[in-house]
Parts: C-alpha cells; structure tokens; sequence
C-alpha cells in the first residue's frame, strides 16, 4: 500500500507550467503510432512488455524481452495525411544491455500552390522525420529501471526545412509478482539546431504518468494515465457552446476546475493481456470534450482495437473515434527475429 500512495503523491507533484497547442513545431512526435497505445486512449507510458514501440514513449521500458523485436506500424490519419514508425531492439554485450533504435516519419501529402495574386505556382509537399537511439538501465537492488531516447529531427515544408534534437527521458517502476506499474516520461527536451525561417521555436514539451495492474486471477489489465502534466490549464473557452437566452445575454462556456482536471485523464483496458489473442479500449477525457459537438452522440475520444500472435509474427489493429467526420485507423505488424 505504501508503493500505492507514493505514486499517487508523485502523480500530482509532477506538474510543472507551460503553454501548449499550436505554439510550438515539431508537432508530429507527440503522435502516436502503436495500435497498443492508439486503442488504449493515446497515451500509455507503462507498456514494460516485447513491444519495442512501447520504447518511443517511454524509454524506460527498454527491456530484454524486446530483444531482436521489429516493429511496423502505419497510421491512416485524417484527410490525405499518414504517418507511421519503425522500431527495433537488440542485446548487445552483456545479455541485459538492450539497445533501441526507431524511425518516425509523417507525410502531409500533396498540396496545391498558390503566390499572393492566387496564381498556381505548382504543387508542393511536406514531411517530417525523427530517427531516435535509445538505452535503458535497471537500477541495482530494485523494481526501477530508467531510460533515455536521443532523437535528430528533420522537417521540409514547401521550400522551408528546419533540423532539431530533442532528449526523451523515462522512469518505469515494475514488478512481475503483482504485475503493477507505474511509469513517468518527459519527452522532447531540446532545440531548433536550424530555422525555418530566422524564427526560433519550441518543441512540443510532454509530461505523463501512468498506473498498471493485471487483475489476479482474471485476465484484465486497467490502465490510468495523466498527461500534459507540464500545464495545469489544458481547457478553453469554446464559442460554440456560449448559451444566448432570449433577452440577447450570454453565458459564457467556462470549463469547471473539475472538468480541466478530467482533460489530463486518459482510461484504457486490455482483456486476455497475456494471451495470443487480446481486445484494447480506450477513452480519451481531453479528445472527447473538445471535440464533441453540442446535440449530436460522436462518440469522441473513444478507441479500441485488438492484436492476435501468429507464431513469430503479431498484428495489430486499433480505431481511434475524434468525431462523426474523423477517425483514425493503425494498424501494426511485430516481428519476432530470433
């Protein structure tokens, strides 16, 4: 119990201030591109499995039963845009020494141009691309292991290209007897090494926790997780919910202290979690208040998605629901190599 309330404690001291939202570049590494983490709500920093996707949102959940483990995953993602990643593990020296490495790429597809006076000046394109080496460490004498992921960034927009590097640093506490988790990740921690155009801009900052526990004796694994632990503030005033009565007054829509506080919750469930067979679902509190749409059942911020083993190989699926108009679907292949 101990255990218990000093990660409910660490879960709430965590958060620090900032901004964000369309304030910062680089936007595309706050993606998620694993069917896990996509049907599980977006977010899952306690994925201390063979899964080496699970390594790119957490580093710390590097781990020697992802050795000689190759991940593939796509996303078709709203509109013409998709994007996806790739990810492998691999021991080397000693047994316990597992290094990661892992692609993540986005493809805003193709657009069409246009100068000042709306003349055609042809298509053009944009994509972004993030190659990430990362290292995990258990430390002596305890259930704790902590891990770093090094990321170079490139992105072209049009005739516009930028380079960045950005530091993911991750905590996971894990313990195989009562199969409980708890995990921490601050992810782009670093820097513009080049502009786009003179400007210098900040990268998309992340803080998140989570908690995990397999049931005993029942094959269900619930997951809780806080994100943007790095702003307290994630709410706003949407004008399309403002009330008019009769008489022309307005009231304002005004998200609660309780309803800001539910945005930085994200629930997931995974049933049979053990087996070669396994069903995923997720809510996502944030995605489904801001993007439901007032008098009409969207069924925003829900997800869910399964995965099935087939000897070496296991696929993966998960749909992810933002509206009526837009949904998500990511589909993953691991590979087993040894």
């Amino acid at each position: 119990m101990r255990n218990y309330l000093f990660f409910a404690v660490l879960f709430f001291t965590t958060v620090s201030y900032s901004q964000i939202g369309g304030r910062y570049t680089y936007q595309f590494l706050n993606l998620v591109s694993s069917p896990r983490q996509a049907a599980l709500g977006g977010k899952y920093v306690t994925g201390y499995n063979a899964d080496p996707t699970s390594a790119m949102l957490n580093p710390a959940s590097i781990n020697i039963e992802m050795d000689n483990q190759l991940a593939l995953n796509y996303v078709n993602y709203i509109a013409d845009v998709s994007y996806g990643s790739v990810s492998y593990a691999k021991s080397l020296g000693k047994k316990d020494r597992v290094f990661h490495a892992g692609v993540t790429y986005i493809n805003y597809g193709s657009f069409d141009g246009f100068d000042e006076f709306e003349n055609p000046t042809g298509d053009f394109s944009a994509s972004e691309v993030a190659v990430s080496v990362g290292y995990a460490y258990m430390i002596p004498n305890s259930k704790f292991h902590v891990g770093a992921n090094a990321k170079f960034i490139s992105s072209k927009l049009e005739e516009y290209t930028s380079i960045g590097g950005a530091l993911d640093l991750g905590l996971i506490y894990h313990d195989p007897d009562t199969k409980f988790d708890f995990g921490l990740a601050i992810r782009n921690l670093g820097s513009q090494f080049t502009t786009y155009d003179e400007v210098r801009e900040d990268l998309p900052l992340s803080i998140d926790a989570g908690i995990a526990q397999t049931l005993k004796n029942v094959p269900i694994r619930w997951n809780f997780t806080l994100e943007n632990l790095q702003v307290w503030d994630v709410a706003f005033r949407n004008p399309s919910r403002d009330i008019t009565d009769l008489e022309g007054n307005v009231e304002a829509d005004d998200p609660s202290f309780i309803n800001n506080a539910l945005r930085h919750v994200v629930l997931g469930v995974e049933f049979f979690p053990e087996s070669g067979f396994n069903l995923r679902l997720g809510y996502n509190f944030r995605r489904s208040e801001e993007l439901r749409i007032e008098g009409q059942r969207s069924f925003a911020g829900l997800s869910g998605g399964f995965s099935l083993k087939l000897g070496k190989f296991r696929f993966a699926y998960s749909y992810a629901r933002y509206n009526s108009a837009a949904s998500s679907n990511t589909f993953g292949l691991n590979l087993n190599l040894q």
